[in-house]
Formats: C-alpha cells, sequence, structure tokens
C-alpha cells in the first residue's frame, strides 16, 4: 500500500470515527423505551448529557419534561429538557444545586410514569450530594484525593457511591414507584453500567467494606468525619435485589469497544491493517505507555508481533498518581501523559506517528483531548531546549505538547467512551 503521507490527519480521522460510532443521535434511536401511560421524565448526568438530551428530544414523538447537567461549556439547546452546568472534574455549587433539581424531577411520579436517565461518564463530579452529617467541602476533598491517588475509576466511584446522597442508585430510588430506563454510554473498562458517573440510577453490590478497602490500598487521606460517615453512615446504598429497582432496564447503548472497532474498519478501508489491543486497559499512564512503546519498536525492528504498516489501537482508561499532595505538579491529563513517555519510549524512531486522546474532548483540566507525538517528539522537545523527561517527572505533559505545537483540540465531543490509543507504524 502507498504510505500515509499525513499521518496526523490520518489518526485524527481514525479518532472521529470513534466518536462518530457513539453519538447520541445514532446509539439513543435504536434504544428508545416503549411510551408509559403517565409522565415521561428524563434525567442526565455526564460530559455528553446534553448532547443526549437534544438527541432524544428529537427522537421521542410524545410529551417530555426533565433537566440534565454537564460540565460548563459542553451544553447543547433543548427546547423541553433544561439543560444545566456545573464543575468537573471537582463538584461546585452548582453541581448541588443540579443535583437537587434532579431528585426534584423525579420525585411524586406514579405507576405509570417513566424516568429516561442519561447517563455517561463525569457524571460523579457533575452530581455532588453529600450523605447525611457531610458538606459539599468534604465530597470535594474526597474527589481531590481520589483524582490523585492512581485508583483506577472502578475503585474511586465505589468510593465516591458511599459519601453520596444521590449515587449508587439513589436518584432512580427516589424515582420509585416510576419505572426507570437507564440509557449509559460507558466510559468504564469493561462496560459495568452501574459504576457510570457512579451509577446514579443503577444499584450495584459494592459494600462500605469495599470503600474502605480502596481507602486503605490507595492510602487516601480523608479527614476522619468523612471515614466516619463511611464507616456507620445510617443510608448505605440500595443494593440489586432492592423491591425498588424490579422494574427498572439498563441500556448500555455506546462503549469504547464498538468505538475502536469502527476507528479499525475506518483505518482497514484506507489499506492499513488494525489491530486492538484492548478496550479496557488500565493502570498508570507513564507505565502503560511504556509497553504500547515495546510493541511499536518491536514491530518497527522485527516486524513483530503484528506486521508493519498497522495501526495499534486500545481503550480504556489509565490513571496518574500524583505525589507530595501535587506539590510542584503541572498541567495535562492521562492521555498527553501517555504520550509524552511514548514520546521518550520511541525516541529516535522514523515511521511512528500516535495520537492518545479522551474521547470526551478534554483531556484532564485544559482545553485539549490530548496529543500528537512520532519519533521526532523529543528532539522538537529538545531543540525548544525543553526536558520531556523532566516534564513528565513534574506531570506537565500539556506544557511539552503546547510548546511544540502538538496538543489536539478538536473541543466537545458530546459522548464519552473513555481514551482512545492509535499508534500507525509504517
Amino acid at each position: 500500500m502507498p504510505a500515509i503521507e499525513n499521518p496526523r490527519v490520518f489518526l485524527e480521522t481514525l479518532f472521529h470515527a470513534a466518536v462518530a460510532a457513539a453519538d447520541p443521535a445514532k446509539v439513543l434511536a435504536a434504544n428508545l423505551p416503549e411510551k408509559p401511560k403517565g409522565r415521561t421524565v428524563v434525567i442526565g448526568a455526564g460530559k455528553g448529557a446534553a448532547q443526549m438530551a437534544q438527541a432524544f428530544e428529537r427522537l421521542w414523538d410524545g410529551p417530555l419534561s426533565g433537566a440534565v447537567v454537564t460540565r460548563y461549556g459542553y451544553g447543547a439547546r433543548c427546547e423541553r429538557i433544561d439543560v444545566l452546568e456545573a464543575a468537573h472534574p471537582l463538584p461546585d455549587e452548582n453541581g448541588l444545586k443540579a443535583s437537587r433539581r434532579l431528585l426534584e424531577e423525579v420525585s411524586g411520579l406514579g405507576d405509570d410514569d417513566l424516568v429516561v436517565a442519561l447517563i455517561c461518564g463525569g457524571g460523579s463530579a457533575l452530581l455532588p450530594m453529600p450523605a447525611v452529617g457531610l458538606t459539599l467541602d468534604d465530597e470535594i476533598a474526597v474527589n481531590r484525593a481520589l483524582l490523585a491517588s492512581g485508583a483506577p475509576i472502578s475503585a474511586m466511584n465505589a468510593v465516591r457511591k458511599q459519601v453520596s446522597g444521590i449515587k449508587g442508585g439513589r436518584l432512580a430510588a427516589a424515582a420509585y414507584p416510576a419505572r426507570v430506563v437507564s440509557l449509559v454510554v460507558s466510559d468504564i473498562p469493561g462496560d459495568d453500567p452501574a459504576l457510570v458517573a457512579s451509577g446514579p440510577t443503577i444499584a450495584d453490590t459494592s459494600t462500605r467494606e469495599d470503600a474502605l478497602r480502596y481507602i486503605e490500598r490507595y492510602r487516601l487521606d480523608l479527614p476522619q468525619r468523612i471515614m466516619d460517615a463511611i464507616r456507620g453512615g445510617d443510608s448505605a446504598a440500595p443494593q440489586p435485589s432492592d423491591p425498588r429497582f424490579a422494574r427498572n432496564t439498563v441500556r448500555l447503548v455506546a462503549s469504547a469497544a464498538v468505538s475502536l472497532e469502527a476507528a479499525a474498519a475506518t483505518a482497514r478501508a484506507a489499506g492499513v491493517e488494525t489491530v486492538i489491543l484492548s478496550d479496557a486497559i488500565e493502570g498508570e499512564a507513564s507505565e502503560v505507555a511504556r509497553v504500547h512503546a515495546a510493541i511499536a519498536r518491536e514491530v518497527v525492528m522485527r516486524n513483530r508481533p503484528f506486521r508493519k504498516p498497522v495501526v495499534i489501537l486500545s481503550g480504556g482508561e489509565t490513571t496518574v498518581t500524583i505525589k507530595d499532595g501535587g506539590k510542584g505538579a503541572g498541567k495535562g491529563g492521562r492521555n498527553s501523559e501517555f504520550l509524552l513517555s511514548l514520546a521518550l519510549g520511541i525516541d529516535g524512531l522514523a515511521g511512528i506517528a500516535a495520537l492518545a486522546a479522551d474521547t470526551d474532548g478534554i483531556d484532564g483540566s485544559e482545553d485539549n483531548a490530548g496529543a500528537f507525538a512520532d519519533g521526532a517528539s523529543v528532539a522538537r522537545l529538545a531543540a525548544a531546549d525543553i526536558d520531556g523527561a523532566g516534564l513528565l517527572d513534574r506531570h506537565d505533559s500539556w506544557s511539552a505538547f503546547a510548546a511544540i505545537g502538538d496538543l489536539f483540540k478538536p473541543g466537545p465531543t458530546g459522548t464519552n467512551v473513555n481514551d482512545f490509543r492509535a499508534i500507525l507504524v509504517q
């Protein structure tokens, strides 16, 4: 096959194919619930919740009302569903107001009413509702500690559920006796819908004991009042056997697996063989990158385990452990950190180009989804008098790629199926 002349454009095309496979208008059309005899109330939370609400409004042939909450700047125009905005990744007062509003929307409903819950990644931070005896500041402290801990998202959300008055199925319980249909876009490795956005409308089997084990394992330093609330709170999350969930339905409408397959099909249509390592990779971003770099080097040097040209895809959610309380840490999310570590691992090798990005359009707290890298990235950094390894040690990958113009900024995508990583080896 002819060489890909512009690897970055090619990789960006794969990213957009992955995002398009999780487009709300496409995935919701095939998953509309049966119309109820009574009211239809729509609620939702996540970085793609507004786009999901917009699509649902257009698809639903009947009356409806409701409210969803999304991150600041991620809103979309809706006619009948109110779109609220709040802070992410740390909660704020507007998130607390949004949580109260969603609880109000589902209160006082009857057997004949239907609640449609539009749930996607990011909802955990957007739906703060401190458990009895705790404050919003306490919930912010829990989120801050979790974000710096390096804990996987499953562990983070197990802890979040135990300090919340709305997560862990509690929002659905508040809607009882109405039937709740949860339409979920998964950003969770393994696609357990009960973990997406900490499962506000879906009960799962995690317990206080699970949360305490995670707190110990990841050495979370939480105030004593929070620990006391987890150990002895009077509002444990409801379990799946709770009769209030008997009529509810959960539908996974989009996931990383489907999106990676769409990207692979796009690459193959361009004549490039493609392999998917996994849609559920977890671990420290810089260490996962070193493994990916080793695979890419092996392909370049020995044509194994895959023959070049090839695109290597992977998804999931890596983590970044911030030590010393974040002192001296720079800017950047897990995808740009992955890519800076990858750049160091492929330094000097021609024929490798890579993109790592979050499918929601934002990596961490900055305005980029991720970045591009190739075998000359470290040389470009050196030419700009920048020590790539030093910036990686300080978790300052954003500054590295910003300095050489290699940030990837597609803007909010309206969906979220977690990390997207693509390595082209020619």
